[in-house]
């Protein structure tokens, strides 16, 4: 489980199609062989560390669900170690079970932030409402307004300086993850209809 707080933007130093490694120093350091680590939003299990560097195993699953598929080296990413019992959730609940790949719509400056839209499938949209959370690339993040074909986060200064959210451009594929308490929600109420 993870909270959508970013604490390292890694960069791709090799990807072969199921082997994903990631020079990440803070990171690294943090993390052990068998630990849980969300790469750009993917709940990626760690079966290597060592000098700063991350290793990663990327099952066609995931390459299915996901945009790790595009990851080339150089290429930056967002990270966040595991909760531990005890940390802080400054985000909110974040699994790294994306839910589908979205497409950034556009960019536009508003004062030192930026709005950006995200056209979603029809599956995340469900769960999305204003002032409700979403994860995109692995960030906790409020959304701000909706239509019928995605949705609009606003980004402050300090979420576009320490994530990779501040690169974003049109047309970028992007990891999605709808909040958990709508899908639990759902679940319970379809449960108890007859």
């Amino acid at each position: 489980m993870f909270t959508g707080i970013v604490r390292e933007v890694g960069a791709v130093a090799s990807f072969d199609g199921s082997r994903l490694v990631v020079e990440a120093p803070e990171t690294a350091a943090g993390a052990d062989v068998g630990d849980s680590v969300s790469v750009a939003g993917v709940c990626l299990t760690v079966v290597e560390q060592r000098e700063g560097r991350l290793a990663f195993d990327v099952v066609p699953e995931t390459l299915d669900r996901t945009a790790l598929g595009g990851l080339a080296p150089g290429r930056a990413v967002n990270l966040e170690l595991s909760l531990r019992v005890g940390d802080r959730l400054g985000g909110h609940v974040v699994q790294g079970h994306v839910d589908a790949v979205g497409r950034v719509r556009s960019v536009t400056p508003e004062g030192d932030g930026r709005r950006v839209w995200v056209d979603a499938p029809k599956g995340v949209l469900t769960y999305c409402l204003e002032k409700g959370s979403i994860a995109v690339e692995g960030v906790s993040l409020t959304v701000a307004a909706l239509d019928d074909d995605g949705f609009e986060v606003a980004l402050i200064p300090h979420t576009l300086d320490v994530t990779t959210l501040g690169r974003l451009a049109s047309g970028d594929e992007v990891n999605l993850e709808a909040d958990v308490l709508g899908k639990v929600v759902e679940r319970l109420v379809a449960a108890r209809l007859p």
